[in-house]
Formats: C-alpha cells, sequence, structure tokens
C-alpha cells in the first residue's frame, strides 16, 4: 500500500453547534469563533424546545445570531426540533460541539454524548472548554440581570443588549 497522497481532496468537515441561546452571550460567541476556526462550516443550530418558554422565539434567536457572527463566513444559523442527531444526518454533520464551563457541565454532556454516540456511531461531539472570564456566564443569568434593568453590556453583544432592554421594560429604574 502507499501512503495516503496529499493530493486527495479532503473531506468537508460540518459540525453543529447546537443550542437554546435564550439569548446568545459573549460565552455562546467565544465557543462559535473557535469553532468555526477548527472545522470547514460550523452550523449554530437553535432548539426548538416545546416544553420550555423561551424569552426570544426561534426566529429572534436565530436573527440576533446571524446578526453576532455575520463576520464569520463559514457559519450558518439553523433551527431544529428533531432528535440532535436525526438533525445530524440531515446535514451531513459529523461532530457535535459544546462548551464546557464546568464539572456540572461535563457531567450532563457526557451523558448528552453518550446518548448520542449509541444513536449513531458515526457522530462524535468535541467539548471546547469555556474561556475562564464566561464560565460563570449563562442565558439565564443575563436574562435574570436584564430582567431587573441591569447591566448587560460586558455579557453579551450590543444588538443582543437592544434586545433584552426592548423585552424587558425598565421597572426599578437604572442599575446602580
Amino acid at each position: 500500500m502507499s501512503p495516503r497522497s496529499n493530493n486527495l481532496e479532503h473531506e468537508h468537515r460540518i459540525a453543529v453547534y447546537p443550542g437554546s441561546f435564550d439569548p446568545v452571550t459573549f460565552g455562546h460567541l467565544d465557543i462559535i469563533r473557535r469553532a468555526a476556526k477548527q472545522f470547514d462550516q460550523l452550523i449554530v443550530a437553535v432548539l426548538n424546545n416545546t416544553s420550555k418558554r423561551p424569552l426570544f422565539s426561534v426566529d429572534e434567536r436565530k436573527k440576533l445570531l446571524a446578526d453576532v457572527t455575520r463576520d464569520l463566513p463559514n457559519v450558518e444559523i439553523d433551527s431544529f426540533r428533531d432528535l440532535l442527531v436525526r438533525y445530524m444526518r440531515s446535514r451531513q454533520a459529523q461532530v457535535i460541539v459544546r462548551g464546557i464551563r464546568s464539572v456540572t457541565d461535563f457531567e450532563y454532556e457526557l451523558q448528552m454524548a453518550s446518548t448520542n454516540r449509541q444513536l449513531d456511531e458515526g457522530i462524535e461531539t468535541v467539548f471546547m472548554m469555556t474561556n475562564p472570564k464566561y464560565s460563570y456566564l449563562s442565558s439565564s443569568i443575563v436574562k435574570e440581570i436584564a430582567k431587573f434593568n441591569g447591566p448587560v453590556q460586558d455579557l453579551v453583544p450590543p444588538a443582543v443588549e437592544a434586545a433584552l432592554q426592548g423585552k424587558y421594560k425598565p421597572s426599578l429604574g437604572d442599575f446602580n
């Protein structure tokens, strides 16, 4: 057998970063930017979870994600409401990207990765450690701060901050 030729066309590597992104935070954006460098195409897939009551509609979340990733040509924004592995197959994607903030995240994500692997052995999960400056950050925390008119400019991009302000009318005055 001859060694593999460098002239062989390399496989188009497609990854999916699934999540609720309600709303997208700087932590999410950090993972998106880093993952976009690792794959030919990164699909940021908004989960349409019918068991939750999100603040933003799926279309609003997709629009916000498209806005904050417009400078990343290999990033596509989509949504799904099926099993993730079925969605992965429909998009011919090989890798699931998941951000990890803590040991607690890892335990949950390991369980999900193992389940997805059981459902489809051809799909891998890649864990990316969150930048330490975002390790405390979650969409829930952002929504709680915004609900009480607290400062979120260091937590979310400007477009998301404006969208949060549109959802939550100032109720307690300025945060001081």
